[in-house]
């Protein structure tokens, strides 16, 4: 049976490929578990220290493989509240609740989840030729895997509502100008790109890394004195790290640091 995540770690990056390149890696129940068990893998091992998520052949994600969900065949219609529970919900909140930098690398078409389950990465880059869908009202559907959450508040009400009506195909250069991604990059370009990044991140001090992940997070729904003291606490974590008495020290010493994650 072909692997439907292949995995690879090199030097703290784990590389995640959604790899069922013949269905544009759309998601079915084993590609699901596979990569969930491969998030929850980064937070528990500190061997991984930065994750870079991708897709095989010519698309990033497809969102959920529909062949199995054909109305012709008969039977009561699904329970898709059931599948976004089971399934997607778990995985968005792994994604976002991991304090160590998460790489996407959107390779080609990125439609329905698969594009909001970029979106729940820290930092985006897409080839010039991808485009991102939110191709749910195509077939009577809502955003879900935290579409409507990340959409709404990075693009406003306006835009978010029009990509989700619309199901207008979004080009990476766009997605880009409007603050929804990082970068467009040359398709060919794109990979070695996103490796060095999620390269020097994993070498980077990463428990600092984590910790700023979570307070940009928090700051949407905090007020300012929660923000602040949040700041607080933070801070005194990472000022009692050792990676910032090694930063402290090869600064003065002039030397490259040597971060831990620790």
């Amino acid at each position: 049976m072909t692997e439907t995540v292949l995995v690879t770690l090199v030097d703290g990056v784990l590389t995640l490929t959604l790899n069922r390149p013949e269905k544009l890696n759309s998601f079915n129940e084993e590609m699901h578990l596979a990569l969930r068990a491969q998030i929850e893998r980064a937070h528990a091992d500190p061997a991984v220290r930065a994750v870079l998520l991708t897709g095989a052949g010519r698309g990033f994600c497809a969102g959920q493989d529909l062949g199995d969900r054909d109305p012709r065949k008969g039977g009561p219609a699904p329970d898709l509240g059931h599948t976004v529970e089971t399934f997607y919900n778990p995985t968005l909140r792994l994604l976002r609740n991991l304090e160590k930098p998460v790489i996407c690398a959107v390779n080609g078409v990125a439609a329905g989840a698969g594009a909001n389950i970029a979106f729940a990465c820290d930092i985006v880059l897409a080839a010039r030729s991808a485009k991102f869908i939110q191709a749910f009202s195509k077939i009577g559907l809502v955003p879900d895997a935290g579409g409507s959450w990340s959409l709404a508040r990075i693009l406003g009400e306006p835009r978010a509502k029009a990509l989700a009506l619309t199901a207008e195909p979004l080009s990476a250069e766009r997605a880009a100008d409007w603050g929804l991604i990082w970068k467009a990059l040359d398709d060919e370009t794109l990979m070695t790109e996103a490796a060095a990044l999620a390269a020097s991140l994993a070498a980077g001090p990463t428990l600092g890394l984590g910790l700023t992940k979570r307070l940009i997070q928090s700051a949407a729904t905090n007020s300012l004195d929660e923000q602040l003291d949040l700041e607080r606490d933070c801070q005194r974590q990472a000022g009692r790290s050792s990676d910032y008495a090694e930063g402290v020290t090869a600064f003065l010493e002039k030397r490259k640091p040597e971060f831990k994650g620790q």
